[in-house]
């Protein structure tokens, strides 16, 4: 399923409905980690209590605690669905099983990557820079999946040597300040606007991240 901040979870009729309860458990969850992004983004990780992400989802604590063991465990579970989310449509755009010009993955790469984060701002405010307010663990845990998305690009750009690998951790790095800082500001096109500038200047990159580059700009002249 993909995640669009922007709906509002429909809230289930009060009293008797009839519904199965695996359909109750799932819209409540919902509403929990949507209320869970949208409090976060407006007042910040420390911030946020228990009781305003229940005001927002419209359950109550009994409810959440069925859920979500605590504000961290909800936070922790919501990261790790967003990540999910985001890495299966990197991985459908770039397709490593496709014969096209990796460069062409590359430019599908960061189109999915920035709308993605773009199309759901109070999830990606909440993602980016409260997680450095919610302490080691998260931080840790956004480390790991940047280094994952290393991977990712030293696959389609070819980077073969060790100094290529190297540039392709220095341009992930750069990506995630530069998507963190927009986040922050809330300048979602600003994030949406990267895709052009990143995608000329990989192509223009000679054999700097990998081979494939190079090999294009061979093919272009």
């Amino acid at each position: 399923m993909t995640y669009d901040d922007t709906a509002v979870p429909e809230r289930l009729p009060r009293g008797r409905h009839g519904l199965p309860r695996e359909m109750v458990v799932a819209s409540q969850r919902e509403r929990i980690v949507r209320a869970l992004s949208d409090v976060m983004a407006a007042n910040g990780y420390t911030a946020t209590s228990i009781a305003q992400i229940l005001k927002q989802a419209g359950v109550s604590r009994e409810t959440f605690y069925e859920q979500f063991r605590s504000k961290e465990d909800c936070f922790e579970q919501t990261f790790n669905e967003a990540v999910a989310d985001l890495s299966q449509r990197v991985w459908e755009a770039t397709d490593p099983g496709s014969d096209v010009d990796p460069l062409l993955r590359f430019e599908r790469l960061m189109k999915t990557y920035l709308e993605g984060l773009a199309a759901t701002p109070a999830r990606t405010k909440t993602l980016l820079v409260e997680v450095f307010a919610a302490g080691h663990k998260f931080i840790a845990m956004r480390s790991a999946r940047q280094a994952k998305f290393v991977d990712i690009l030293v696959n389609i750009l070819e980077a073969n040597t060790e100094e290529q690998r190297f540039a392709c951790k220095l341009l992930v790095a750069g990506i995630s300040a530069q998507v963190t800082g927009f986040a922050a500001a809330d300048d979602f096109e600003g994030l949406r606007g990267m895709e052009g500038p990143l995608v000329a200047m990989v192509r223009r990159s000679g054999n700097l991240y990998g081979d494939a580059p190079a090999r294009y700009a061979a093919k272009s002249a």
